[in-house]
C-alpha cells in the first residue's frame, strides 16, 4: 500500500434479496502514509439514497486532510460531505457514513448513523462506533438486548445522518493498533442479521476476500432484506519508526511497604477457661478489699483531747411549802 504501516483490505457490496437498487457505497484511498476506508448507506426516495451515499463517499475522500490530528480531519471531511449532500437534496435524502484512517499505528474512526466499525483482535470482537438510531438508543439504555434489536421492525429508523440537516454531529474515536488486528466496516444489511460472535469467527478464520464474501453470503442466506456492504482490513505490520520514537517513561518507585498489624489468634478453650478463672479471682479480691475498707473507720484527723470529769448526782430533798 506504500504505507510504513502495512494494511491489506478487501470489500464486497450486494443489493440483497429484496431491494431493486443498491443504495450502499464504499471507497478507499491512500493519503500520505495512511489508508482511508469509507462505507455509506443511503436513504431517500428512488435513486436519492444511491446519490447520497456515492456523493458522501466521494466528498469524504476528496476533503480529508490528516494534518496534525487525523480525527479532526475526519470530522471536517464529514462536515463537507454533509453540506454537499444537503445542498444536493435539500433535506430530502441522506446517508449514514463510517470512515477509518490507518495512520502511525493508530486507527482513527468517524461515524454518523448506524453503519459500524468493528475491531477483531485474537478472535475477540469489539464495536468501535455508536449506533445513531432509535433502536440503538434503546439498546444503550438497556431497554432491549442485541438479539431483540435485530428482530425489531424499527431498527432502520436512524437519529443522525449525513445530508438530512444543514449541520451534523460526528462521533470520533482513536484506537491503538497491534499486528494482526482486523477492522470490519459494514452497513446494517450485514450486522443487522449476524451476531458479533459470528462476524468475529468469519473475519478471523478466512482470508480477507473470502471473509468479505462469506459475510455477505451469510446475510443473504438469512433473507437479505437490505443492501449489504462489507469492507474488511487487516494490519500486517506496524510502522517501526513510530515504536522507536516512543519515549518510555520510567514507572514511579513503589510506595514503602507498611508492616501489617500482628494477627491476634483466638484463645483456645483451655486458655479461655484460665482467663475466666483469673478474672473471677481478681474480681473476688477486689470485693474483699472493698468490704474490709468499709468495716474499718477511717482515722480521724489529729485534734486536742477533751477530758470529761464525772460529777456525782446528789439526792435533793424538796423543801416544805411556806404558808403565808
Amino acid at each position: 500500500m506504500g504505507s510504513p504501516m502495512r494494511v491489506r483490505y478487501s470489500a464486497r457490496t450486494d443489493t440483497g434479496k429484496r431491494r431493486e437498487i443498491n443504495q450502499d457505497a464504499y471507497g478507499s484511498a491512500e493519503i500520505g502514509q495512511g489508508t482511508l476506508l469509507v462505507v455509506c448507506d443511503g436513504m431517500g426516495g428512488h435513486l436519492a439514497g444511491e446519490v447520497a451515499s456515492k456523493l458522501a463517499v466521494e466528498s469524504i475522500i476528496a476533503a480529508f486532510q490528516p494534518g496534525e490530528d487525523p480525527a479532526e480531519g475526519l470530522r471536517q471531511a464529514f462536515v463537507v460531505a454533509n453540506q454537499r449532500v444537503h445542498a444536493e437534496g435539500r433535506g430530502s435524502m441522506g446517508t449514514t457514513a463510517v470512515a477509518v484512517f490507518f495512520w502511525h499505528n493508530t486507527l482513527y474512526v468517524a461515524n454518523v448513523g448506524d453503519s459500524r466499525a468493528y475491531l477483531v483482535r485474537e478472535g475477540q470482537i469489539r464495536q468501535l462506533t455508536h449506533d445513531h438510531s432509535l433502536i440503538g438508543d434503546q439498546v444503550a439504555a438497556g431497554l432491549l438486548t442485541a438479539e431483540e434489536a435485530r428482530a425489531s421492525n424499527i431498527r432502520n429508523i436512524i437519529t443522525r445522518a449525513i445530508g438530512h440537516l444543514s449541520h451534523v454531529e460526528v462521533d470520533l474515536f482513536r484506537e491503538p493498533l497491534l499486528p494482526g488486528d482486523t477492522i470490519v466496516l459494514s452497513t446494517d444489511g450485514m450486522h443487522g442479521l449476524l451476531t458479533d460472535e459470528e462476524i468475529a469467527a468469519i473475519a478471523s478464520m478466512h482470508p480477507l476476500d473470502v471473509a468479505a464474501r462469506r459475510l455477505v453470503d451469510e446475510a443473504n442466506a438469512r433473507g437479505g432484506p437490505d443492501n449489504i456492504t462489507v469492507v474488511i482490513a487487516q494490519v500486517d505490520g506496524l510502522d517501526p519508526t513510530i515504536s522507536e520514537s516512543v519515549t518510555v517513561v520510567a514507572a514511579p518507585p513503589p510506595p514503602p511497604a507498611v508492616a501489617a498489624p500482628p494477627t491476634v489468634k483466638p484463645l483456645s478453650r483451655v486458655g479461655l477457661a484460665l482467663a475466666t478463672l483469673v478474672l473471677v479471682v481478681l474480681i473476688g479480691l477486689g470485693v474483699f478489699v472493698t468490704a474490709t475498707d468499709q468495716r474499718t473507720p477511717p482515722p480521724l484527723l489529729s485534734s486536742p483531747t477533751i477530758a470529761a470529769t464525772a460529777t456525782p448526782i446528789s439526792t435533793v430533798t424538796p423543801l416544805p411549802t411556806a404558808t403565808p
